[in-house]
């Protein structure tokens, strides 16, 4: 067993006769003094622990970190290339599948008992809510820990309003991030995504977004921690076409490996939340719809053709009158985006055109129901938590539309 490293020391290569306790992937760039207050925290997890951090950086972390002599628990470094993973920069989609399975075999390599990933930075910033990731997977009561971020009312919005809602129709549990990035897995859910992996087509597994359906479809203990909000980078509104297949393509290539475990599911519940909510300050951001409201129009425009391949008559009806719609009236009824979102899955399933292009082509009807969603907050009456329960409620009520074309996809044919 290597000896534990000090903050002066270099990373050490991983081992294979090592071992460890718990496996931590940093995947947030984090400098070398975020390294060694993340180190001193899991320091204090009680217990004499192993554990071994996974960085990038391959520098060390800053000396001068503050010890516990209390606690045995000790820390070593490995990059986190050790299984080849190619780490942010290039391929987004590519370079994260890559290192969470880099992590997730590094942490089956050592024989550990649960592994975390550290992928964001978070405001207001605090290493605590890492532990409350590591505690519950070494007590072994739980599988998967999800964050809860205090959330801005503009940032995430992809999730917002089709990842978390979607999932929460699906499989039944409301989790308001159920691809992380920032996660704790215990060895028997990293266990069985890895074998997942092995028996599938490298295409078709992807961790980010396998993880919770994996969990929810095998009685598996989920739990949210809160945490603070996520620091997003600037959104490019103009390029969210080359965003849509890299997020949506795993998750809708996920829910067809899952087809029978969720149309046994009805309805939904609470999972259980661990710490308590991080409160923001006032949010008064503002969005500019007007480019939005321009590419909406232009979709109904230039690509009916492409749209009735998966879109029912009264679908592409009800969009071309709201497409008319002055800026100050515009509005994308719930009903009617969820019904789109689940004919925009089932085309991915059938195949119908190209997944890249099916789902480049959802991009001016995405960017119509943030227009929508702004204009609504931004006239003031309800809060950002109060619209996105009022979505969530729409898809589960569009389910059975969904399991029953799911089911019987001839029965309708555009």
């Amino acid at each position: 067993m290597a000896s534990e490293s000090s903050p002066g020391q270099e990373h050490e290569a991983l081992d294979p006769k090592a071992n460890a306790d718990l496996v931590v992937g940093v995947l947030a760039d984090f400098d070398a003094n975020g390294i060694a207050a993340l180190c001193d925290r899991l320091r204090m997890l009680p217990g004499s622990l192993r554990i071994g951090v996974m960085s990038s950086d391959q520098t060390s972390p800053a000396p001068g970190g503050s010890q516990h002599p209390e606690t045995s628990s000790s820390v070593f470094f490995f990059p986190l290339n050790v299984a080849g993973a190619e780490v942010p920069g290039g391929s987004q989609a590519l370079s994260l599948f890559a290192a969470y399975q880099s992590i997730f075999a590094a942490s089956e390599k050592l024989g550990a008992r649960g592994c975390c990933i550290v992928a964001s930075h978070l405001e207001p910033a605090s290493p605590e809510w890492v532990g409350q990731l590591a505690q519950p997977l070494l007590e072994g009561n739980l599988d998967l820990l999800v964050p809860y971020y205090a959330r801005y009312k503009f940032a995430g919005l992809l999730n917002s309003a089709i990842i978390s809602p979607l999932t929460r129709s699906l499989y039944g549990k409301r989790i308001h991030n159920p691809m992380g990035p920032d996660l704790g897995v215990s060895q028997k859910l990293f266990r069985r995504v890895l074998e997942a992996g092995q028996n599938a087509s490298a295409d078709t597994i992807h961790p980010l977004a396998a993880l919770t359906p994996a969990a929810v479809c095998q009685n598996l203990n989920v739990s949210e921690v809160h945490a603070g909000s996520r620091l997003y980078p600037p959104i490019d509104w103009s390029n969210v076409s080359s965003l849509l297949p890299q997020i949506l393509g795993p998750v809708f290539t996920d829910m067809e490996r899952n087809a029978a475990c969720w149309q046994r599911i009805r309805g939904s519940v609470s999972v259980p939340t661990i710490g308590n909510p991080v409160f923001l300050p006032p949010d008064n951001e503002m969005l500019d719809i007007g480019a939005m409201l321009e590419s909406f129009q232009l979709g109904n425009r230039e690509l009916q053709e492409v749209w009735g391949l998966v879109l029912p008559p009264a679908s592409l009806f009800d969009l071309r009158k709201i497409s008319r719609l002055p800026a100050e009236r515009f509005c994308v009824p719930d009903e009617l985006w969820v019904r789109i979102v689940y004919d925009f899955a089932l085309a991915h399933r059938l195949r119908t055109i190209t997944r890249d292009h099916l789902l480049k082509s959802l991009t001016p009807l995405y960017l119509g129901w943030v227009a929508s969603y702004a204009r609504e907050l931004q006239a003031g009456t309800l809060t950002a938590e109060q619209r996105l329960e009022r979505l969530s409620i729409a898809y589960e009520s569009g389910k059975p539309y969904f399991v029953s074309r799911w089911r019987w996809p001839d029965r309708f044919s555009p």
